[in-house]
């Protein structure tokens, strides 16, 4: 057989006769299953309780049921191996009988069979000869018994026809997922030297295995001296890497040029599930491996087996019902020759379904190249369709280290490297400091709490409302002589002012307005993001924290897709949109939560946060010599401390720039956090790195 799997036995789905049932109705209360021919009080009972034996996986019973004459023609050893490897190889199932009624006894008795089988539901027409012996029917049994085409020198095969894993596009058609081939590195134990201990002490040093394994290897029964013993999948970018000395200096060799060296050493190519762009897709995209004995379990009835890969995380395991592919079977019979005689049934391979994003892979490597360096996340989104264009998360990990193996060395580093290379920083949320002075000015217009042009007074460097906030004070970084309205106040990223309106606006209009906004509720996207919220207890009871919060510090923390989303709103008259990641072509977007602000109220901070660019003063005037654009937006820092004096605490460094004079296909929201900016320039250094980006995206678009 081809294929053969073990099966747990299975109850019989067929009808049995008065007297049979009450057998084994006391043999089912004794915990057995127990056939014998004194049940068979006529040829039907006798073929009824033969073909329940098969799926109980009894094959020695069946024997018991052949008239003597059958059995001179076959042992019941032989008996017993041929049905278990034919019946069990093709996993038979839910065996049902029809036998058509008033057959004449002196004819062989005719039938229907229908079963299931790992290539499907199979059904076949048959009939057979039966012997009386001491009063009771027995089946003058061969080969046609168990397919009425089945010679005795004939083989019943199974096949696979393998199918593919769907795979995953960017919205240009670039892969970002799918079937491809890795170098296979190995050895050919011929070509070895005599003694070649010292070449496997050197390939386990340069591949990161044990010695012992690739003994294991190369002693196992099927190796002849031409064989290749397969030893390590890697990618050709670990092939390339330089090699490093002894001593850590560089010898001008790569790892491929040390392996080659060594006598015996053959590289191949095997298939695999590849990730061509590597780390800068990893967190987005998850990765696949071997299916675990519990994921077995779960989908046992899904078309999988102990051979199977399985999404583990990220799109691959989000989309694993649309990816996972089904492999095909051909059950045959063949003759002596392997010839093959008739197909009996057949299961047709399907591929899994190919999925597009409209992720760019060139904004999604251009972000992540950026600040691989860096702990960052960035949202890079059309802010008028809602199409998802860029989701990064740095540091990262390379998913093919999964695919191909990883050492327990590369496990523990990953896990214990504090910059926590697996976490997916863009799914988390995080305080947004002064990022957030737009969502505070919007709600202020909208609800009329506050009007654009209102002077809310100067106050310097430090503010309280009074003295009942004792020391606590409201900080900002800079003065300015005009006046202290939302311009302004944005222009110069002024706590003082967001504080005061936050406080004009009142708690409970702000928070009506944050719930409005989505806080507090699931965002609508494939990939599950937490939820943003403006207070740990779910209400803001202080004035204190209504003042931090109006600058988006106090208990703020928002998810950067779901402020990506807010900020849509200054573009769609007020319309906060609804973000999707799957490219389809033609689809037209559509709005998360209408009406979160007032058109007017939208409209005025759009054209204000190109002030924030523009303007000299501004503080994301780094992004303003940036050519091929107009860019507008705003930045944050927000302070991570334990209170108001703590000079140890940490901070993040926020920029949300979009390009205001593009046509609204062309136009990007680009929302970037980075963490531990304190001393690098704070919000600066973000915007500094955007800039770049920018440039550079600018030119590979136009």
């Amino acid at each position: 057989m081809a294929k053969k799997k073990k099966r747990k036995n299975q109850k019989a789905k067929i009808i049995f006769s008065a007297a049979a049932v009450a057998v084994l109705a006391a043999a089912a209360g004794a915990g057995v299953w127990f056939y014998t021919t004194q049940m068979a009080g006529s040829r039907e009972d006798a073929l009824k309780e033969y073909m329940a034996c098969i799926e109980a996986g009894d094959y020695e019973t069946m024997y018991g049921f052949l008239s003597e004459s059958a059995k001179e023609t076959v042992t019941q050893e032989d008996f017993i191996t041929r049905n278990q490897n034919i019946y069990e190889g093709i996993e038979a199932s839910d065996i049902q009988l029809d036998i058509s009624e008033d057959q004449e006894k002196s004819q062989p008795l005719s039938y229907r069979v229908t079963m299931n089988t790992i290539a499907g539901e199979y059904t076949y027409d048959n009939s057979t000869v039966f012997e009386k012996e001491d009063g009771e029917w027995h089946i003058d049994w061969d080969d046609s018994m168990i397919f009425p085409q089945l010679g005795s020198t004939d083989k019943v095969s199974v096949e696979s026809v393998g199918a593919q894993r769907g795979s995953i596009y960017d919205r240009n058609g670039q892969l970002l997922a799918g079937q491809g081939t890795v170098p296979y590195i190995g050895l050919v134990p011929g070509k070895m030297e005599v003694q070649p201990e010292e070449t496997i002490k050197t390939l386990a040093e340069l591949l990161g295995m044990s010695q012992e394994d690739i003994n294991a290897q190369l002693n196992a029964s099927w190796v002849q001296p031409d064989s290749f013993v397969p030893l390590k999948k890697m990618t050709q970018e670990q092939l390339d890497a330089p090699w490093m000395g002894a001593d850590g200096t560089g010898t001008g060799a790569t790892l491929q040029d040390k392996l080659l060296e060594c006598k015996g050493v053959l590289i191949s190519e095997t298939d695999s599930r590849v990730y061509p762009y590597g780390e800068s897709t990893s967190h987005l995209l998850g990765y696949v491996q071997q299916i675990s004995a519990e994921e077995l379990e779960e989908r046992k009835d899904q078309g999988y087996d102990e051979q199977s890969v399985i999404g583990k995380t990220g799109l691959e395991k989000l989309y694993e019902d649309r990816l996972k592919e089904q492999d095909g079977y051909r059950i045959s019979i063949k003759d002596a020759e392997g010839n093959e005689k008739e197909a009996l049934a057949v299961k047709t391979a399907e591929n899994g379904e190919d999925i597009h994003l409209t992720i760019d892979i060139r904004w999604q490597q251009s972000v992540y190249e950026a600040y691989q360096e860096d702990e960052s996340c960035s949202v890079v989104m059309n802010p008028y369709t809602g199409e998802v264009l860029a989701l990064v998360s740095t540091p990262s990990y390379n998913g093919m280290d999964f695919v191909l193996g990883m050492s327990q060395e590369q496990w523990d580093s990953l896990n214990n490297d504090p910059a926590q290379p697996m976490y997916n920083r863009v799914r988390e949320t995080w305080a947004p400091g002064s990022s957030f002075k737009p969502v505070t000015g919007a709600i202020g217009l909208t609800t009329g709490k506050l009007a654009a042009d209102q002077d809310l007074g100067a106050s310097g460097l430090e503010w309280q409302k009074d003295s009942s906030w004792g020391s606590y004070q409201v900080t900002t970084l800079h003065t300015y002589s005009g006046a202290a309205n939302l311009k302004n106040a944005l222009i110069y990223s002024d706590n003082i002012y967001f504080a005061k309106a936050a406080l004009q606006i009142g708690a409970d209009t702000f928070t009506e307005q944050l719930d409005k906004l989505g806080f507090n509720q699931d965002i609508p996207f494939d990939i599950g993001m937490t939820s943003s919220a403006y207070s740990n207890a779910g209400t803001i009871d202080s004035e204190i924290q209504l003042a931090d919060s109006g600058y988006g510090q106090g208990q703020m923390l928002v998810n950067p897709l779901h402020l990506s989303c807010i900020y849509s709103a200054f573009f769609n008259e007020g319309n906060m949109i609804a973000p999707y990641l799957e490219y389809q072509e033609g689809k037209e977007s559509s709005y998360w939560i209408e009406n979160a602000f007032s058109a007017e109220a939208a409209q005025t901070l759009y054209d204000d946060m190109r002030e924030v660019v523009s303007d000299p003063n501004g503080t994301g005037h780094g992004a303003a010599a940036v050519t091929g654009a107009t860019l507008a937006g705003k930045t944050g820092t927000a302070e991570i401390k334990a209170s108001q004096d703590d000079e140890t605490g940490t901070e993040l460094g926020w920029f949300a720039v979009y390009n205001a004079d593009a046509s609204a296909a062309d136009t990007c929201l680009m929302l970037t956090m980075v963490e531990d900016v304190k001393g690098r320039g704070g919000s600066g250094y973000v915007v500094g790195k955007d800039a770049e980006i920018w440039n550079q995206m600018l030119g590979d678009l136009s």
